[in-house]
């Protein structure tokens, strides 16, 4: 197992991080995210001229297929800069759903269309329950000629207040399918959240929604499968941005800690700050080196769901534990909207829950292990 990274890779990264830190300082992201639209359809625009849309996506349909390592170093360059975009719910979640369970026709369509910049997309799959679980789907759907009609409610959608499609999963006779929907269709009503990582996560009810036959994806009842399929992808696209937000944490606490005086010192030689950013430095180190081991695991075309779920459980976990220290060793001023940190504070919180959380992955890997 090789995880030095090529000289291509080593320009990818380099010039991701240059764009963001040109193009969207941390000031620039309480801008957005203060914003109603959540993100900024000109860095959209520019990050799309870039190709960043394209990396995992195959050639046939317009992307450059490249390694599955290459969006996780792009996302751990977004986790570092708590850049606010529809990438994650447009080209990670939305797109990879569309690669297990789209047709050619609509692969072609879809993909085509997200790599151009023109498309942004939802996938909406959780409810009031906030399950993970099929059990959890139960927004419904009942065939009526030759369209489907949709009733129920879905939440934490992410991205839906800027969204021109979705991807809904419902349940229908034959059990979850899933279902391409106009953002704008009649029935959808959309409600953004406001929820502490101020991350675009909707509330969408759908009153008697029509939907065709030819929107499904997939075939009716398998939307199940389809999801999970994509699963093992997404959680770990998710935890490379997470990942990039524990480095952030970390460099800039022991910048602060550096500069930061207490009694005529800086307040980094106090050694209860040394050991947190000791221990912090040692989550990082042990959640980095295994999220781009199970990169390498999908690259090799092996089975990660159960590496997937140690992931993502671990990293939840070091993502809170780096940025609470962070914000205990900024002090009080940790907290406030001025100081950088709460940034990641924030995130850390919002995204254990997205793709699973620590609970829900600490079953799977029991499950796996009997």
């Amino acid at each position: 197992m090789d995880l030095s990274f090529s000289s291509e890779q080593e320009i990818l990264r380099k010039s991701v991080a240059e764009f963001l830190s040109k193009e969207c300082s941390y000031e620039k992201v309480k801008e957005i995210e203060e914003s109603a639209e959540g993100y900024s359809p000109k860095l959209w625009k520019k990050i799309a001229q870039l190709g960043w849309l394209e990396i995992i996506l195959p050639e046939e349909f317009g992307g450059f297929g490249d390694p599955f390592i290459n969006l996780i170093i792009i996302m751990e360059e977004i986790g570092k800069a708590a850049f606010p975009s529809p990438f994650f719910s447009t080209v990670v979640q939305s797109g990879l759903t569309i690669l297990e369970g789209g047709s050619t026709a609509q692969k072609k369509d879809l993909l085509g269309k997200i790599v151009d910049g023109k498309l942004l997309m939802a996938l909406a799959q959780y409810e009031q329950e906030a399950s993970y679980l099929e059990t959890g789907i139960n927004l419904s759907a009942k065939l009526s000629g030759d369209d489907y009609i949709l009733n129920g409610t879905k939440m934490f959608v992410i991205d839906a207040n800027i969204a021109d499609k979705l991807i809904v999963a419902a349940r229908e006779d034959k059990g979850i399918t899933l279902f391409l929907v106009d953002a704008g269709a009649k029935g959808i009503k959309c409600t953004k959240m406001p929820t502490i990582g101020m991350d675009n996560n909707c509330e969408v009810i759908f009153d008697n929604v029509k939907v065709s036959k030819a929107d499904l994806i997939g075939e009716p009842g398998n939307g199940w499968k389809i999801l999970q399929k994509a699963e093992a992808k997404i959680i770990v696209a998710k935890c490379g941005e997470m990942v990039g937000g524990c480095k952030a944490s970390l460099d800039m606490t022991a910048a602060y800690a550096k500069e930061r005086k207490q009694y005529g010192v800086p307040i980094g030689l106090f050694q209860v700050i040394q050991h947190y950013m000791s221990n912090m430095l040692l989550a990082y180190d042990t959640s980095v080196n295994y999220l781009y081991k199970v990169a390498w695991m999908i690259d090799e075309n092996e089975d990660v769901t159960k590496e997937a779920s140690a992931l993502k459980a671990q990293v939840n976990e070091k993502y809170k534990f780096i940025s609470e220290r962070g914000v205990q060793i900024h002090g009080g001023v940790g907290t406030s909207r001025e100081f950088d940190i709460g940034l990641f504070y924030r995130r850390a919180k919002a995204y254990e829950y997205v793709a699973g959380d620590s609970d829900y992955h600490y079953e799977k890997i029991a499950a796996a292990l009997m």
